[in-house]
């Protein structure tokens, strides 16, 4: 058996980021900056009024009342027609301009109207309530730096500045196919030996969760010419492929035959639990991940290898997923084995703790615990970790 640490630098090794794209920013969610992002311009353009109120002079005010002529009102998108003198106001909405010659804006809230005049209620100093040019970003600012994760906040700042398209890391195209006779997709009745395929819909979900662009290749019988046909269609259109099944040191599918032929590939076995057996290699710089068959294992060997993967292709600063430190709401047990264990857990935040708390049901066939779980806890090799104790957890959610 080989450990966690070098079966993932093998995979990290041959998954290098794509090249640049430009992308529109209404598809750039979630997508990595390939490129320092620069403003054009200053984010607000305009000294503008942070509430409904009016805009004044600040010297006009005194420290009781004062009554100040109104000579226009100002609405949101208006520029203001008028030029504040002394003795005179600007009624004005949040967002406007503020008007040439006001220097604060006194909240509605402390003033009072009747007619063409407003009475104000106290002073105040300048700068009142303005949000002044380039208060949030200014022009020529570094806004985003090259290798940024983009979140709704970052596109919401991208448009504000007119920016429409941006220079990222593209989604990879992963293409993920089940193979065997044994596997049925279409909701007929089983007849005896067979299985439904699950894995498959199971893996192209997790692509499109992680915010890559899953290919279904499609359920391919066992025969070697057809299953090469799909895997080699599969390669020329994608970026990445994912299989699942026949890659234990025992096994000797198809599948596997085809890989060896086609593929630079490693037979791995990794001191892990579920998803010790892996297959990895590449066509080209195509990657290929051989993932075990057990539903569960199918899963936690995507969250070890090919979730990190694919987004080190995407350009993620970060692409494995971070562990956090909760603590066992229950005796989290397991024996000496030379490898390390994935439990599937639940995991909240109660009180600032992370509780973690077991889950029955920890065989590799059983996707049914797996999807009610939202966590795998990492347990090391040896007996294990006793309620109250802290253990690492990788949250899936």
């Amino acid at each position: 058996m080989i450990s966690l640490e070098e079966a993932r630098a093998y995979v990290m090794d041959a998954c290098g980021r794509r090249p640049k794209i430009s992308t529109k920013v209404s598809e750039a969610l979630g997508l990595v900056t390939a490129e320092d992002v620069i403003a054009r311009e200053s984010l607000p353009p305009f000294a503008n009024t942070a509430m409904d109120g009016f805009a004044v002079r600040s010297e006009d005010l005194q420290d009781t009342h004062t009554r100040l002529r109104v000579v226009e009102t100002i609405a949101a998108g208006h520029n203001p027609q008028k030029t504040l003198h002394p003795g005179e106001a600007s009624r004005i909405m949040t967002g406007a301009p503020v008007p040439v010659g006001a220097d604060a804006i006194v909240m509605v809230e402390k003033t009072s109207v009747d007619g063409d005049w407003v009475t104000v209620e106290g002073s105040v100093t300048p700068g009142n309530h303005i949000r002044p040019v380039g208060d949030d970003v200014a022009a020529n600012d570094l806004v985003f730096s090259n290798g940024s994760v983009l979140s709704a906040g970052h596109l919401g700042v991208l448009c504000s500045l007119g920016i429409n398209e941006i220079a990222t890391y593209p989604r990879p195209r992963v293409g993920v196919i089940s193979t065997g006779d044994e596997l049925v997709d279409d909701g007929r009745d089983l007849e005896p030996g067979q299985i439904r395929d699950s894995n498959r819909r199971t893996l192209l979900s997790l692509a499109r969760g992680d915010g890559f662009d899953p290919v279904d290749l499609g359920l391919i019988p066992d025969i070697e010419s057809e299953i090469e046909a799909a895997l080699l269609a599969g390669i020329e259109s994608c970026d990445a492929i994912i299989t699942s099944g026949g890659v234990s040191m025992g096994d000797y599918d198809y599948v596997k035959a085809v890989l060896t032929r086609i593929a630079d590939m490693r037979w791995m076995q990794i001191a892990i639990k579920p998803a010790k057996p892996l297959a990895f290699g590449t066509v080209g710089e195509t990657p290929i991940f051989g993932l075990p068959g057990n539903p569960v294992s199918s899963m936690v060997s995507y969250e070890l290898f090919a979730r990190p993967g694919l987004r080190s292709m995407m350009g993620f600063p970060h692409p494995v997923r971070t562990s956090l430190k909760g603590v066992a709401a229950g005796a989290l047990t397991r024996k000496a084995d030379g490898k390390i264990h994935y439990a599937r857990v639940t995991a909240e935040f109660a009180d600032g703790d992370l509780i973690v708390t077991p889950m029955s049901g920890q065989g590799s066939h059983m996707l049914a615990s797996m999807a009610r779980a939202n966590a795998l806890a990492v347990l090391p090799d040896g007996e294990g970790c006793n309620e109250g104790e802290t253990v690492q957890v990788l949250l899936l959610d």
